[in-house]
């Protein structure tokens, strides 16, 4: 493919974030919660987890733990267990303990509202800390970068590099800021139901006429 003018992959992005607006306009995350905690608890569970299987379990979690002092008032063994269907149960219930023991000791049991606050937090890198400020919150401090939005991001050449901190920086740059939240959702909701990544379905792809990957599976 040609090299891209900067003009002219803006106006591709333009047109891509419009058409994945109007192809997914109900596009939300997929984790269950009422209040920005079970939040923070469902995404530090989603790690290498779908989030049906987090829903499973916390459907029954959420009516056990209430607040921050509950998870870390809890017994290791009896949370362990109380996760265990969810991959890698021991590690995230150390995590998610030591996580509310520091919103307990530093942050008043409030889940703070700032990515710096938010990363010091046990469990907690930048993908997770976005989740929560922009599904919880509506604040827009960058872009998740899940799976499906590093492949989608790679496939659209919106990025050549591999790592999700510099996707991220990259996708800041060429995404409006008053779209970063919901255009992780688009992508994500795109890579699961067009863009796998095995199997890419390219003939039925809403921006497949944009895509300088479509075809090539």
């Amino acid at each position: 493919m040609p090299r891209e003018s900067k003009t002219a992959r803006q106006d591709r992005v333009n047109q891509i974030n419009a058409l994945l607006q109007a192809t997914y306009p109900n596009a939300h995350c997929k984790l269950n919660f009422s209040n920005p905690l079970e939040l923070l608890i469902a995404t530090i569970l989603s790690a290498q987890c779908t989030d049906n299987q987090v829903n499973t379990v916390t459907a029954g979690l959420f009516k056990k733990y209430f607040a921050v002092a509950d998870y870390a008032a809890a017994d290791p063994l009896t949370f362990e267990n109380d996760i265990r269907r969810i991959g890698l149960f021991r590690n995230k219930a150390k995590n998610i303990q030591a996580c509310c023991r520091t919103l307990t000791e530093d942050h008043g049991g409030e889940v703070p509202r700032t990515m710096e606050a938010l990363v010091q937090l046990a469990g907690v890198g930048r993908k997770t800390a976005n989740v929560v400020l922009g599904c919880a919150f509506k604040l827009a401090a960058g872009i998740v970068v899940d799976t499906h939005v590093a492949r989608l991001a790679g496939r659209l050449n919106f990025t050549t590099a591999t790592q999700p901190i510099e996707i991220e920086s990259d996708l800041v740059n060429l995404i409006p800021k008053d779209r970063w939240i919901d255009f992780s959702h688009w992508l994500i909701w795109h890579g699961r139901r067009r863009c796998r990544a095995r199997k890419p379905n390219c003939t039925e792809c809403e921006i497949s006429s944009l895509c300088p990957s479509n075809g090539m599976g």
